[in-house]
């Protein structure tokens, strides 16, 4: 068993964070999409394996509940949080399917799937990519290094560069956090319905 030293996680994560900074354009034009999709009644669908399924579930919890002030609820469902799905779709068609078989179910054209990976290499992922390319869903993933095989499937992808998994899951709540940041700076600044801004628009 390789022994991590004391304070070396925290040096690992100092030494990604200045080229996960650089990445702040993907996460603002995520949060602005997000808010104009969302806010026009579509929906975001997020999946991940373990402790990314943890992340993703966070991003969902944010905007179906809120982030820092109180807004509408939005639309975004965690697939891997059914568990009556999952484990039935496991046993059923395959692990591979547990997700692209839910996105089948609740995706529409104009959706948005994210997909969250470490490796960036996970078949179930992978096969929830493919499908909702089928459907006309854009494809967003949050990865560890490039290249990957999900990185290279996405329309876009922010990769994290780390040396380690538990590295790349923190950055990717960090990205989760201001993806949600610039989401609710996009709402606070649309039109509120029934306003003069509104009304001279139409």
């Amino acid at each position: 068993m390789k022994l991590i030293a004391p304070g070396q996680h925290c040096d690992d994560l100092a030494r990604a964070l200045p080229a996960f900074r650089r990445s702040a354009g993907v996460t603002e034009r995520w949060g602005k999409t997000l808010a104009r999709v969302l806010s026009d009644g579509g929906r975001l669908l997020v999946a991940g394996n373990g402790g990314s399924a943890a992340q993703a579930q966070h991003l969902t919890a944010e905007l179906v509940g809120r982030y820092r002030d109180d807004r509408p609820a939005y639309s975004a469902i965690a697939l891997h949080a059914d568990t009556s799905s999952t484990t039935a779709i496991a046993n059923d068609y395959g692990v591979h399917e547990v997700f692209a078989r839910q996105t089948c179910a609740h995706g529409r054209r104009g959706d948005i799937l994210m997909l969250l990976s470490t490796s960036g290499a996970s078949a179930n992922l992978l096969e929830a990519a493919q499908e909702a390319m089928r459907i006309g869903m854009p494809v967003w993933s949050l990865t560890g290094p490039e290249p990957n095989p999900l990185a290279a499937t996405s329309d876009e992808s922010l990769c994290v560069e780390a040396a380690g998994s538990a590295t790349v899951q923190e950055l990717h709540l960090v990205a989760v956090h201001m993806i949600c940041e610039s989401f609710d700076r996009e709402i606070a600044a649309r039109p509120v319905a029934g306003t003069p801004a509104e009304e001279d628009a139409s």
